[in-house]
């Protein structure tokens, strides 16, 4: 082989091995059809990156190592959708899908349209992100978070890392012009699974549901943390389309369903059983076949969507103010089933509040196993006539939080028993105490164990003082060997100490010290967030601490000086004033003053010329670039108020990622929204 022979066999190789790699990824993400191992496919790719070291001039766009993640990013920056992602109205049960059916026929019939049925594609609606992918010349090029519909946040590099979408799209003839295709990045069940038990390992919060874990692994500065996460994604639609290959010329004006199968030969996964029904009967069909398979699919869906087939019908149809007429999301019941109430017992938590917690038979509701859910208290058990031994009802509330919805009495066999509220703490034989006026019962005793492990456990917490590692494990384990009591003691935790705990060596000792350390410089309302005050959450931290300014400050504040503070109600006042109250208390806020904890004041804008003086701000749905809390602290540091309800004297309505009501009621009462790149414009980030 001569000297020029041997480079271009290699980069012969470089681009047979990005084609084959791309096809087994095709294979695997899409077709769910391999025809080769893991162990083969890693050897491939090991060989195509020395390949891609050795003539870094040849690599492709479409390369499979692309998705390993760049370097991390400064920021998201905004995209403005050239053709809007609204929002689908909702059918609640397969009445309101018929009547939908109906309104369709209707509208129709007003243009002197015989249609007596219509045709409607059917698929399901999956528990994801919705996002915009952009393809020029075939190549991906940019992707965008739905944002609010108008416009989103810029997560192509983020987007790239996920194997089930195409870098390039796959065609037998070149493909030139734009193409935008829209669709749902999810978990499956099994991997979002897996992900909560890896973060609960590491003292991590688990997150709520999939959805959610998504949205936060789209949102990962890092672009290599989200290449570590197995999402998934499923096309549903197309936006812009700006072509004249003969693969895209006249796309939009094909039925939805072409359009999908046009869509899936470029390279996409489509909604499983995607079909074509007619009229109200076939959708009542559909719903209820959806039903019967959500248990059994990998990911999580909470409905159908149904779109009018016919593209030609769509423009007669037109939108409303924010969802189309021609389309609808059809909503599955909440999830039930019937299982045994074997028991009640109670827990206690930081605040001491005992809460009653139904014990199971273990029960599979909407593809989760159920063995545990809580009642609340006690007025809750004698308002459901609960008895011990109860065939019950379970639902998933929100198709995520377990709720024991109603006793079965017809069942009854006469050996069920009925729930006696102790008297005594389970934790440590404290009387409890019921406040008049309230439903909880609480233990009083400030030395609990339970109240002592879960104070610190919310001190601890992401939101609070973000002590990385001391988890429930860890707590329990200190608690456990008596290297801590209470929450100064955390302050006074050595390496040599921990090091002697079971499972604990230097290193991760070291870990732990350090991260104790960082959190003394904490800002000062995450610092109140985590005394625990009742009635005290985050939102009245950041007030208390814009007020007080100083930890100092907050020990000497009067009851007669909370109630001059707007955002603070008669209630959160007595709730502080009885904390402030308890010698107790001030002396452990002290204690942690003196070992160090030095909370940082809010810089707050005292000029009466900054635009957010004065103005009340209302947040709702995901910020992609910041946290919740860190906005709501922006807002204060600049003089604004954070309320969590809108009305007439709601200044602006932040509105993020999937907004809530709040947006409607908003624009009801003519309340300016901001768009999350709008927001921050306005506060100069």
């Amino acid at each position: 082989m001569n000297g020029t022979g041997e480079p271009q066999k290699e980069i012969g190789r470089l681009n047979e091995l990005v084609n084959e790699l791309n096809e087994h990824a095709y294979r695997y993400y899409v077709l769910s059809q391999p025809v080769i191992s893991d162990a083969e496919y890693d050897e491939k790719f090991r060989e195509l990156q020395k390949l891609e070291d050795r003539y870094p001039d040849c690599v492709r766009s479409d390369s499979p190592t692309k998705r390993v993640g760049a370097k991390p990013l400064e920021g998201f920056s905004t995209v403005r959708h050239r053709i809007p992602m609204l929002s689908l109205d909702n059918a609640m049960n397969e009445d309101e899908l018929t009547a939908f059916d109906e309104q369709v026929r209707r509208f129709l019939a007003k243009d002197g349209g015989g249609h007596t049925q219509i045709d409607y594609t059917v698929e399901f609606k999956f528990d994801g992100v919705a996002v915009s992918l952009i393809y020029v010349d075939g190549v991906l090029k940019q992707a965008a978070t739905r944002g609010d519909g108008t416009s989103g946040e810029d997560v192509t590099a983020n987007i790239r890392t996920i194997k089930a979408i195409p870098l390039k799209l796959r065609s037998k003839d070149s493909i030139e012009g734009t193409l935008e295709i829209r669709g749902e990045v999810l978990f499956r069940k099994k991997e979002f699974e897996a992900l909560n038990t890896e973060r609960q390992a590491r003292g991590e919060e688990s997150f709520a549901n999939p959805r959610n874990a998504a949205s936060g692994s789209l949102r990962q500065l890092d672009p290599r943390e989200t290449a570590r996460r197995p999402l998934w994604f499923f096309a549903y639609g197309i936006g812009v389309v700006e072509s004249s290959s003969p693969a895209l010329l006249g796309l939009q004006q094909r039925p939805l369903a072409q359009i999908m199968k046009t869509v899936s030969s470029f390279g996409f996964s489509i909604s499983p059983g995607y079909d074509v029904v007619r009229g109200a009967e076939g959708l009542a069909r559909a719903y209820r076949a959806g039903e019967e398979q959500r248990d059994s699919l990998p990911f999580e869906v909470d409905g159908i969507v149904v779109k009018v087939n016919d593209t030609g019908l769509h423009e007669q149809l037109g939108f409303r103010q924010r969802s189309p007429r021609w389309a609808i999301a059809a909503k599955f019941k909440p999830v039930e089933a019937v299982t045994t109430l074997e028991d009640i017992t109670v827990q206690v938590g930081r605040t001491g509040a005992l809460t009653p917690v139904a014990v199971l038979t273990p029960v599979r509701v909407g593809g989760v196993i159920v063995s545990r859910a809580t009642l609340h208290n006690q007025d809750e058990i004698e308002r459901k006539g609960l008895l011990i031994g109860d065939r019950v009802v379970v639902r998933r509330q929100g198709d995520v939080i377990p709720a024991v919805v109603a006793a079965m009495s017809a069942s009854r066999t006469g050996a069920e028993r009925a729930f006696e509220f102790p008297s005594q703490c389970p934790e440590c034989g404290a009387q409890v105490e019921r406040v008049p006026g309230e439903a909880v019962v609480r233990c009083p005793n400030g030395r609990c164990p339970a109240k002592v492990h879960n104070r610190i456990l919310h001190y601890a917490s992401r939101d609070a003082m973000d002590i990385e590692g001391l988890g429930d494990k860890m707590t329990a384990l200190l608690l456990e060997h008596e290297l801590v009591r209470d929450l100064p003691s955390i302050y006074e935790l050595t390496v040599e100490a921990l090091k002697e705990l079971p499972r604990m060596g230097e290193l991760s000792s070291q870990n732990l010290i350090a991260a104790i350390h960082e959190s003394k410089r904490r800002p000062l309302d995450r610092f109140i967030f985590a005394l625990g005050i009742r009635h005290v959450g985050s939102k009245t931290a950041l007030t208390l601490a814009r007020h007080c300014r100083s930890a100092e400050r907050l020990l000497t504040i009067t009851e007669e000086d909370l109630l001059t503070i707007e955002e603070i109600g008669p209630e959160t006042a007595a709730s502080i004033s009885t904390f402030l109250a308890d010698e107790a208390e001030v002396a452990m806020v002290e204690r942690l003053l003196q070992v160090g904890v030095h909370p940082e004041a809010l810089e707050v804008d005292t000029s009466q010329s900054g635009p957010l003086v004065g103005k009340s701000f209302v947040l709702t749905g995901t910020l992609s670039s910041m946290g919740r809390k860190d906005a709501e602290g922006l807002i204060v540091s600049r003089g604004g108020k954070v309320s969590s309800s809108v009305s007439k004297k709601t200044s602006y309505l932040v509105a993020g990622e999937s907004p809530g009501s709040k947006l409607e009621t908003a624009r009801s009462l003519n309340v300016e929204v901001l768009s999350e790149a709008e927001f921050r414009r306005l506060i100069g980030v």
